[in-house]
């Protein structure tokens, strides 16, 4: 028996592999059972050559459990190692320098394993004693590797009939967890699922009896041969969609997808996924998995491709792909850049190919596939510039453009008096169907702009397209949305126009966390007598504080509306006209006692003009802040004497109520005034 200690250069390896890589200690699955499948490789490759000349038998990798002596053996039928290699492959452990590597990568167990080709030592995160059972494919001894942990081992010969390697892992009492059928089943299928040599683990089971019973056929929990594999000329769709189903069990059926095949300047397959993405983004991200020579390394492929790329689902896998390394070096990995811009051209390239050979059904996709070409143009500038010629816009009659056919549809009748293109649009066809149709009636064409992700997209395209805007189609009247030359209407007097924002004002709801200002505008007779409309900047700042870290200040402003007034509208000239009629008498005096106000107030301002601070008395001072005081008070008066106008006139709180239906802010107790209300006036 060989005794002696592994060739280290810390003093003992086994307690830096259990402190520093603990959290990530279930990757040991994953080398112990790749190594098995690299020796079993090995054998196939030295058979081709014609290295080895024995009988190959059946080739598979066995994993089994043994509860009451607490081991996970993995067994293999590859190469072997005589003692020669063991000494030279496990005792011999290159891990200079390792103090300082680890202090930077503590906290990466995939930095430390790999790295350092120490993927057999993973079992000892796992392992309070590990055995090697061997025998070469060369005619030498079988032997026996052991090692407890400690940087000793013993090496002795002994009997084993075949060729390959059994690891026999004796668990750590505090990982007993991986000894349980299920548990190490689940792993198996995470990190083996399709390495290229069948994993056989226990027997398949059937019911039988009243209880499951193992069966005599092998219950191989990976498939050698997944599709990114085969060429794509041998694939039916049937294939691609039962494949998509065996990884996203419960996910809806794919749009479509992409076969990745290149061998130039890097290595690189897959199968990328076009899911029907659904309304909650961070909901669909990390849904590709990343492999290196079918041996699964992450699910977490944020920065390794563009960020808009994580929404698709799939499989890549390219041996460029270091397996073992941290995060931030796959990040600035040269090979794993040239990698992410070619996956993005191929993306890109799909998309372009189906929207030329088959626009229809581009366009019956383009619903669900809207948000992922929207976060890649506002993400990734290189797919903005591609994506802009077959990205569509829908209008409120169901009919898709492109942004250029759109455009080139709208700019006759929707340029405004400053020779700027204005782009309407809605977010709620329903809701807002009274606006949409009032810029049908002159003519306009309405977007439908309702997605996740359109407030920040339409931000950007105001910044690419030359003299153009978008308005949301009830953010104000549509003649000042897109304003012409200036039109001939009869206004209302201001004094008039005043009155009329006085009475309603008065009636407007009060909320907390929203305002209402009221103002009248000549909309003309077929105009609705009251709309309500809200700042496009302001909105659109709030619903990217939503969004947007950073901007919260806009997220806690009230929102802020207007309350338009049609003069042209004979229900608001009644109001008008009957206000004037019952309010005269009241009013005489106080707008007698303000127009002596205003005209005093003017000769005192007169009489302090030109004049600095120091020359003026405190007197002239007071005075004439009183008279601005008591101008403040009779103006109360009038308004009130106004909103006592308004309390007793229903159809005021009608209108309103009216409006705010129409927009979907009337509820609650409101709701149930307007409805009792509507009843009485019947």
């Amino acid at each position: 028996m060989q005794k002696g200690n592994i060739g280290v250069t810390t003093e003992n390896i086994f307690p830096v592999i259990k402190k520093f890589l603990y959290s990530d200690h279930e990757i040991f699955i994953r080398e112990i059972v790749s190594n098995a499948v690299d020796a079993t490789q090995k054998l196939k490759t030295l058979a081709g050559k014609g290295d080895f000349k024995g009988e190959m038998g059946e080739l598979k990798v066995t994993v089994s459990i043994d509860k009451e002596a607490g081991t996970i053996t993995v067994s293999d039928r590859g190469i072997g190692m005589s003692a020669e290699e063991i000494d030279k492959y496990i005792n011999q452990i290159a891990f200079s320098g390792a103090n300082d590597f680890l202090d930077k990568y503590k906290e990466d167990a995939n930095a430390i394993i790999g790295h350092f080709g120490l993927g057999f030592y993973s079992a000892f995160m796992v392992s309070k004693r590990v055995d090697i059972i061997t025998k070469s494919y060369q005619d030498v001894p079988a032997m026996k590797w052991s090692c407890d942990g400690s940087p000793e081992f013993t090496l002795e010969e002994t009997d084993r009939a075949d060729r390959g390697t059994d690891i026999v892992m004796y668990i750590d009492d505090d990982c007993k967890e991986f000894l349980e059928k299920d548990k190490l089943e689940g792993l198996l299928k995470k990190y083996c699922h399709f390495l290229p040599v069948p994993v056989v683990f226990g027997k398949k089971q059937e019911w039988k009896d009243g209880e499951m019973r193992d069966t005599e056929e092998d219950n191989q929990v990976n498939d050698p041969t997944p599709i990114w594999t085969r060429k794509p000329s041998d694939l039916t769709d049937e294939d691609y969609k039962t494949f998509y189903r065996s990884l996203y069990p419960m996910a809806d059926e794919p749009l479509f997808w992409i076969h990745l095949n290149v061998d130039f300047p890097f290595h690189l397959t897959g199968v990328l996924y076009f899911p029907k993405i659904k309304q909650n983004i961070d909901l669909q991200r990390n849904k590709i998995q990343l492999y290196c020579n079918q041996v699964f390394v992450t699910d977490q492929v944020e920065g390794i491709v563009p960020d808009f790329l994580t929404l698709l689902h799939g499989v890549i896998d390219s041996p460029d792909i270091p397996l073992n390394v941290s995060r931030s070096y796959l990040q600035s990995d040269s090979n794993v850049k040239k990698i992410a811009g070619y996956i993005t051209k191929k993306v890109s390239d799909r998309l372009a190919s189906i929207f030329k050979n088959d626009r229809e059904d581009f366009e019956k996709k383009w619903d669900d596939i809207k948000i992922f070409i929207d976060y890649g143009m506002l993400t990734d500038e290189d797919f903005y510039e591609k994506a802009k010629a077959y990205a569509l816009v829908k209008d409120t009659e169901g009919k898709y453009f492109t942004m250029d056919e759109y455009t080139e549809s709208i700019k006759e009748k929707q340029t405004n008096k400053d020779d700027q293109l204005i782009y309407l649009y809605a977010n709620d066809v329903e809701a807002q169907y009274s606006y949409i149709d009032a810029a049908k009636a002159k003519g306009y064409s309405v977007m439908v702009m309702d997605g996740q992700l359109d407030t920040p997209l339409i931000s950007m395209l105001e910044r690419k397209l030359e003299k153009s805007s978008f308005a949301r189609i009830d953010s104000d009247t549509i003649d000042r949305l897109i304003q012409k030359e200036e039109t001939k209407r009869e206004l209302l007097e201001a004094e008039k126009a005043d009155k009329l924002s006085v009475i309603f004002q008065s009636m407007v709801p009060r909320t907390d966390k929203t305002e209402y200002h009221v103002e009248a505008q000549a909309l003309g007779e077929e105009a609705l007598p009251v709309m309500i409309t809200q700042s496009e900047y302001m909105r659109r700042m709030k619903d990217m504080a939503r969004i947007q870290p950073g901007m919260s200040f806009y997220g806690e402003m009230p929102d802020m509306f207007t309350i338009v007034l049609n003069t042209d509208s004979t229900l608001i000239r009644d109001i008008l006209s009957d206000s004037e009629e019952k309010t005269t008498e009241a009013l005489k005096p106080i707008e007698a006692e303000l127009k002596g106000l205003h005209a005093r107030q003017s000769v005192l301002r007169k009489e302090q003009e030109g004049k600095k601070a120091d020359e003026i008395s405190q007197a002239e001072k007071d005075e004439l802040k009183q008279c601005g005081d008591d101008i403040t008070a009779q103006q109360q008066k009038k308004n009130d004497v106004l909103a006592e106008y308004a309390r007793g006139n229903e159809r005021v709180s009608q209108l309103i109520d009216l409006a705010l239906l129409q927009n979907g802010m009337l509820k609650g107790e409101a709701l149930t005034r307007f409805v009792r209300r509507s009843v009485s006036l019947m």
